[in-house]
Formats: C-alpha cells, structure tokens, sequence
C-alpha cells in the first residue's frame, strides 16, 4: 500500500471504515482515576466565573471599537482594532467550543446565547459544529472520523500560514455558509449532524448571509469598509492568536490512537493567552475530561498531572518541538511525535496505538 493511501481523512471513505471495523470508533478511551467525589466537585458548573469573563470579553470588545471608530482614518486607530480583531477572530473560538460544551455556564440559555455570538463571529455554523465537535471528542485524531483534524499528514504548511490570516478556513466557511443558504446539506456533514437537525443549520445560514448582506450594502451606502472591519474582517486579521494555540492541540501527535495523553498536548501559558484562549491549553484535561468547566481545568491539572507528559512550558516550547515534525512529516507521514510519561503515571496499552497500515490489515 502506497503511502498515499494509508491515510484517507475523508468521513466517507476507507479509513472511516477501517476505523469502524478495527474498533476505533466510538473506543473506549484511558482516564486517569479520580476519586467519584473529587470529580463531582470538578464538574461543578457556576455562572459566575463565566458571566465575569464574558463581561470582560464583549466589554473590551466595545471599548476597542468604539476607539477605532473614534479614531478612524487615523493609524492610531489601528492597535484598537488588532486588539478587538484578536477577540472578535481568536477569544470567539475558545466561546463557541466551552459554551457548546454547555460547561462554560450553569445557566443554560447563558451558555446558548453566547454560543451563538461567538459562532457568529468565528464562521461556524453552531448546529453544524455542535454534532462536529461531538464526533471529534467521540473519535479524537482518528483518521477518517474526526472532521476537525487541523493538521493532517503530510502537513499542509502553505495552508497552515494562510490560516494564520483565516483565509482558508473563511473561504470554506463562506462557502458553506452559501450552501446552506440554499439547503444544501454536505454528504459529509450528514454523516454527523442528525436529519432533525439540518434544517436548523440551513436557517442560521440564511440568517447569517442576510446580515452579511447588510454588512456588505451599508459599506457600499456609507462608502466606507468600516463596518466589514467591525463585522467579518476580524475574523481574517484576529484569526492569529486561535491558530497559534489551536495548532499545538494535537499538531505533531500520534493519530489512532485511544489515550488522549498521547494525541493532545498541554502547554502552559501567559495570563493573556489563557484568557484569549479560555484555559484550552489544558488540553489532555480537557479531552480526558470534557465535562469540567474551564475555570476548573487548573485544579484538574495539578490533581492529575502525575499521570501525564509533561507540559510544554510555554507556547514557545510547543512550536520548538512541533515544527521539526511538521518538517520530517513532509518526507515521512507515518512520523509522530512519542510522549514520554513520567514514571508515577500507569502505562498505556500497545494497543492503544494502532497505525493506518494496521488498521487496513
């Protein structure tokens, strides 16, 4: 088998298959043991914690814009609008994940409402990531069913940078957009968004193309692209920070495999990015456990990092060792990097880790 057709990332082809029959999908996955107490305590859900975020978030988002409108036409104007465009095109994706989670608040039209802001903002059709996100906790890194593999191998390093600007991802996110617009829903989004539910998704689409629309007509009357850079184009010039952090997610890691330690990468970081990033960093924690809150992933850290690698001590540390992967991985794609457990943690199973010739066996 060519290398070429070990890994197939398409939800409709072999590898999903593959991945049904050798038992991947759908697996059950290693925790680490909690005390049933403990864990409950994590799981608590408060609204205060989130309401006082998402205050600071939406608050400086109106501060900074309304400096840069004051100060338009004026290059003062512009670290105003970097500042809004980061949390209009970055903070946006670490909301839309928590909320749809429905961990961020306890109360639930909270965690709806600012769900659907931010996947306004973000260009994700919020039932369509829902049932995505779903899939991609359920079968993380597994090829040919996780639809939210960002870097698959070998690596696209053009598109890679690209993103950095969002321009990729919002080209397909318009694209989808239109298509749903106009009913039209993707073989491979009804391979993970239930039937009731589609029609759901081609409403918020036209919802949102009708006020894109206007955005779009009110730059054309005003003869002015201010309100394309209030609403839209933040996600293009703010898309750098969720990237820079999204990347070190998985990037690099072993993919079919069934031990989040091994797939998902923790990297610890500065107050701003945290914040940005809603302690996503966290991330073995968070895919191990993703019930508990994200005020809570700290705690859950300190509580169970004897049985993890260790983190990466800054985002810095993460792109040191990721990047030469991304690069040996042009010129072998089976290469992952391995993740050494510290000698208090329990082991993982060889067959934890089942590689795509084996899965074709």
């Amino acid at each position: 088998m060519s290398e070429s057709m070990k890994r197939d990332y398409s939800l409709l082809g072999p590898s999903s298959r593959q991945a049904v029959e050798t038992g991947l999908a759908a697996a059950e996955w290693y925790h680490t043991d909690i005390a049933r107490k403990e864990m409950k305590a994590l799981m608590q859900r408060s609204d205060d914690a989130a309401i006082r975020d998402t205050v600071i978030w939406l608050g400086s988002m109106g501060v900074f814009a309304g400096l840069g409108v004051a100060f338009w036409g004026s290059l003062i104007a512009l670290p105003f609008f970097l500042a809004y465009g980061v949390l209009y095109g970055s903070a946006s994706d670490s909301r839309w994940h928590e909320c749809g989670h429905g961990t961020a608040f306890k109360t639930r039209w909270m965690n709806d409402a600012v769900y659907q802001i931010a996947c306004f903002m973000i260009m994700r059709n919020p039932v369509t990531w829902r049932w995505s996100h779903t899939r991609h906790h359920t079968d993380t890194v597994i090829v040919g069913r996780d639809p939210e593999i960002a870097v698959m191998r070998p690596p696209d390093l053009l598109r890679l940078v690209l993103n950095f600007f969002g321009l990729v991802d919002v080209f397909y996110a318009v694209l989808d957009m239109i298509r749903n617009a106009f009913g039209i829903v993707s073989a491979t989004e009804k391979t993970f968004i239930p039937e009731q539910e589609q029609p759901k998704a081609i409403r918020i689409a036209r919802i949102w193309l009708a006020i894109y629309a206007a955005t779009i007509a009110s730059t054309f009357y005003m003869g002015s692209v201010l309100p394309l850079v209030l609403i839209g184009l933040p996600r293009l010039y703010g898309a750098w920070h969720h990237v820079l952090t999204g990347l070190l997610q998985h990037g690099g890691l072993a993919d079919n495999v069934i031990d989040h330690r091994l797939n998902s990468r923790t990297v610890l970081m500065n107050p701003i990015s945290r914040f940005i990033y809603w302690n996503m960093n966290y991330h073995v924690e968070h895919h191990m456990f993703p019930m508990v809150p994200y005020h809570a992933l700290p705690k859950l850290h300190a509580m169970i990092k004897h049985d993890l690698p260790r983190p990466n001590p800054s985002i810095w540390s993460g792109y040191r060792e990721m990047i030469p992967a991304f690069l040996r991985q042009l010129r072998n794609e089976d290469y992952f990097l391995k993740r050494d457990l510290p000698a208090t943690a329990r082991p993982y199973r060889e067959d934890f880790h089942v590689t795509p010739a084996e899965a074709a066996q």
